[in-house]
């Protein structure tokens, strides 16, 4: 029998529980959120099957695989590529530290394509058996919603089953978009290209946010010649503008072509490979051409308007603040909701779905303080506000602190690049509003940055702590002069 759900105080009417269910929770979607929602409400009693489509490195509307796009063509593929990427710079460092290497060192993609492809598929039976451990049925196929309490599972050899559930959690994520230029069909997008058979020597990439920075990253430490191409200033856009600034610098100073307020116009296939024409009126050849300009939700097969799930004009299923959508048997997490779209996250959603529909305790997700990295080289990380949003949030005047330095492996390698660090400060209660960090191990050093802002740490608990030398995560804790401070209701600029 279904266990009671308590929201806000409230019991569902007790002429419900005497319905009978196949499932007490039926997910549609396997990928980190759906995992964890099934998994945590397996725990708390419930009887839970969900569903996925079968594996495949590269996603179709037909093709996925249990563990979603972050452990299969997102998160944990980039970060491999972004390791391998890494070792050409390192190598050339470490020359100046006495390592003699010879002149050429060759790189073997191929090598690395298989290590990167053998350890997603070992996280792919990982998901698995957690699921199995878990008590939680798994179905492989296309699931859609067909009533408030019922879905329907295609499975693999084409036959359809029906089940009814109690809940129903939408949980199918989001797929890269692409731009309707002409000859978009040459471009390919970050699923493909974390699987390409040849490294290319000549790449183009379109879009400013994360997967656009990293790929040229990891092309360019690859040693191909890479142009990237973004309509703003500034990559990254909604990230702190100064650190957005420090991005670009690195990127080009490790040699990749910036165009700022560039777009793409049209690509035409050649025999000397892609022509890339931008709306500057520039050419560009390139042997592959990355989309990179943003996802959209996994919503167009799941027959949701159909049974009257109300989706916003992207597509993205709305829902409360527990993750409810309109209909009371029907809920949603993860980037197929549009909210703040990062696994941690869904991950969290996940568990606050389990805990207040299972677990009787109403539990709402807090998208306050949440890190995140950009695995650009060297990395961006960040937490809480920009100086931007500080400016346009806080009371009273804001106080930035930064901290520009070359890190110590670079004063032996010679490397010219430099780490930023910034803390951004009320004025007023000398909480630590935000912080931000570019360079070498950013995201290890900011995720315990983001346990304090959590805290409520204030600028002088931060002055009092000892720092560990030598670091540079003591930078945190040994940054005593204000570098500006910015009085209340200035207006703020937008790059």
């Amino acid at each position: 029998m279904a266990r009671k759900m308590l929201i806000d105080g409230e019991l569902e009417k007790p002429n419900e529980e005497k319905t009978q269910y196949d499932f007490d929770l039926f997910v549609i979607g396997a990928g980190s959120g759906g995992v964890r929602a099934s998994r945590f409400s397996a725990q708390y009693g419930a009887k839970v099957g969900i569903c996925e489509l079968p594996f495949h490195p590269i996603s179709t509307e037909v093709i996925g695989g249990v563990g979603g796009t972050c452990v299969i063509r997102g998160c944990v593929p980039k970060k491999i590529l972004v390791y391998g990427a890494s070792f050409g710079s390192e190598l050339e460092d470490a020359r100046g530290y006495g390592w003699e290497l010879n002149e050429r060192i060759d790189f073997n993609w191929k090598k690395l394509l298989l290590k990167k492809t053998e350890e997603i598929v070992r996280l792919n039976g990982i998901y698995k058996r957690m699921l199995a451990n878990a008590g939680v049925k798994l179905f492989e196929g296309e699931g859609k919603v067909v009533g408030p309490n019922e879905v329907e599972v295609n499975q693999l050899d084409g036959t359809k089953i029906s089940y009814s559930a109690k809940h129903i959690l939408i949980a199918t994520g989001s797929r890269a978009q692409r731009p309707a230029i002409p000859g978009q069909e040459l471009a390919i997008t970050s699923d493909e290209a974390l699987s390409l058979e040849e490294l290319p020597k000549r790449a183009v990439i379109l879009g400013g946010g994360y997967i656009a920075v990293e790929f040229a990253s990891i092309w360019r430490g690859m040693g191909a010649s890479v142009d990237l191409c973004f309509r703003k200033e500034l990559p990254l856009r909604g990230f702190d503008d100064e650190m957005r600034a420090v991005v670009a610098r690195n990127l080009e100073g490790r040699g990749v072509n910036m165009h700022p307020r560039t777009t793409l116009t049209e690509l035409v296939k050649t025999e000397d490979g892609i022509k890339v024409r931008t709306d500057h009126g520039e050419e560009l050849l390139a042997d592959v051409v990355l989309f990179a300009t943003g996802r959209t939700p996994n919503t167009k097969r799941l027959n949701l308007e159909a049974v009257g799930i109300e989706l916003d004009k992207n597509g993205a299923v709305k829902v409360d603040e527990y993750s409810r959508t309109n209909i009371p048997s029907i809920w949603a997490i993860g980037d197929v909701t549009d909210r703040m779209n990062l696994t941690p996250v869904a991950l969290m959603e996940g568990t606050c779905f389990a805990k207040t529909v299972f677990g009787e305790q109403p539990s709402k997700p807090d998208y306050s303080h949440v890190p995140c990295a950009v695995f650009c080289i060297p990395p961006l990380s960040v937490v809480g506000l920009s100086e931007e949003q500080a400016i346009d949030q806080a009371n009273g005047d804001v106080l930035v602190f930064t901290s520009t330095f070359n890190p110590m492996k670079n004063t032996i390698s010679g490397r010219q690049e430099k780490t930023v660090m910034k803390l951004v400060v009320d004025g007023e209660t000398d909480k630590v509003l935000g912080a931000s960090m570019c360079g070498p191990d950013a995201a290890e050093i900011i995720q315990g940055i983001a346990v304090a802002l959590k805290c409520g740490a204030t600028k002088a608990q931060f002055d009092s702590t000892v720092g560990i030398h030598p670091s540079a995560a003591e930078e945190f804790v040994t940054m005593r002069s204000v570098s500006r401070r910015i009085a209340a209701g200035k207006p703020k600029n937008n790059l």
